[in-house]
């Protein structure tokens, strides 16, 4: 028997080292994904190719995280925004599924969730807000200075309407307990603007977004470049004649 294991695992050691470089080249996609937006789609092959070949956990939170991008930066309709955040939500599920004590695998199932409900309507996906409640309670639960979960927190008391326990303030709070534990992650900077934006305090928002366009050091380059300064700069002009 011993000598049948050892068989085996020399057998398996190319495959499974051969996995591992792709999740690695994947990782590298993700990260330079702002030079070139196609790394996304070579970046969400390798780690379909990875998954059939060493189907673990963290690889298919990396996939769950990279179709939740897919999505917001490649789809080019709504169906395949959808088709996108379906496909990462089901991924991130099975991830959880596996790893129950994993938070960053019920993060980016909520995530995708979240994303899905809000691209098909909020209303139409209001099916979906306890499971989204109980993933963040869950991440929470895990690591409760996770900043990602305040940002999805935050995203969802936004849209989610004060008789359905969302509200603008409830997102200010976690936006701000977000920004707290981390100064540098500028999409929940953008976030916090737009509250402010609906609270009428438009110096602070804009104070909020030149922050955003003037950060030296974001957390996330490749989504402050494609996502967050777009962004910024459009809430900005929406604002230019406000006080």
């Amino acid at each position: 028997m011993p000598a049948l294991l050892a068989a085996l695992v020399l057998l398996l050691a190319p495959a499974l080292a051969h996995a591992q470089s792709l999740m690695e080249e994947a990782k590298v996609l993700v990260a330079s994904y702002h030079t070139e937006l196609a790394n996304l789609d070579r970046a969400r092959d390798l780690m379909e190719r990875f998954l059939k070949i060493d189907p673990q956990v963290d690889g298919m939170i990396l996939l769950s995280r990279i179709y939740f991008l897919w999505g917001d930066v490649r789809a080019q309709t709504d169906e395949e925004k959808l088709q996108a955040y379906e496909r990462g939500r089901a991924v991130g599920k099975r991830a959880v599924e596996l790893a129950p004590r994993n938070p960053a695998a019920h993060l980016w199932y909520a995530t995708n969730t979240g994303r899905w409900g809000q691209t098909k309507g909020v209303l139409r996906s209001l099916f979906l807000l306890p499971t989204i409640r109980e993933e963040l309670d869950i991440v929470f639960s895990l690591d409760p200075k996770n900043p990602s979960a305040h940002a999805l927190a935050g995203n969802v008391d936004l849209e989610v309407p004060a008789l359905l326990g969302g509200g603008v303030e409830k997102a200010e709070e976690h936006f701000r307990k977000g920004l707290k534990l981390d100064p540098k992650f500028t999409a929940m900077r953008v976030d916090l603007a737009r509250v402010l934006i609906k609270k009428g305090k438009f110096t602070e928002a804009r104070k909020e977004l030149r922050r955003v366009l003037e950060e030296r050091g974001p957390r996330n380059v490749a989504d402050w470049t494609v996502k967050d300064v777009k962004r910024a700069r459009e809430l900005l002009e929406s604002i230019k004649d406000k006080s």
